[in-house]
């Protein structure tokens, strides 16, 4: 999988924004990162892999345990590194989708509802 189609599944979502350039490429809803590049993102040659927030911390480990996902530099608790070159399509929108929906979840009401709805993608 390449950055751009990284981007791509990400920008499906509804009121998902790329926010950049800093230095931190990370996509966000309500102002929250759902998803993001390395230092510098592809600017500074740190486009293969990305970095996604799982439901919570046992399934995070799960999947670093099994190595679906990595331990990601300057991340704690339920997030998980994605190795780009060797990631399927689906299990990254799955793992995008995910990430998306549990952050969305955490923003107040108010947030919320200034969105757009939610659509299954």
């Amino acid at each position: 999988m390449t950055r751009a189609e990284f981007d791509t599944l990400c920008a499906a979502h509804p009121g998902a924004v790329l926010s950049g350039p800093g230095e931190l490429d990370a996509w966000k809803i309500g102002g929250k990162m759902f998803a993001c590049f390395g230092h510098g993102g592809a600017r500074a040659g740190n486009d293969d892999h990305a970095v996604v927030r799982c439901p919570d911390i046992d399934m995070a480990r799960m999947l670093i345990e099994v190595g679906a996902a990595g331990k990601p530099a300057y991340f704690r608790g339920a997030w998980v590194r994605l190795d780009l070159p060797s990631l399927d399509t689906d299990e990254a929108a799955h793992r995008i989708a995910q990430s998306y929906r549990t952050i969305r979840a955490g923003l107040t009401k108010k947030a919320q509802a200034a969105l757009p709805p939610v659509q299954e993608l």
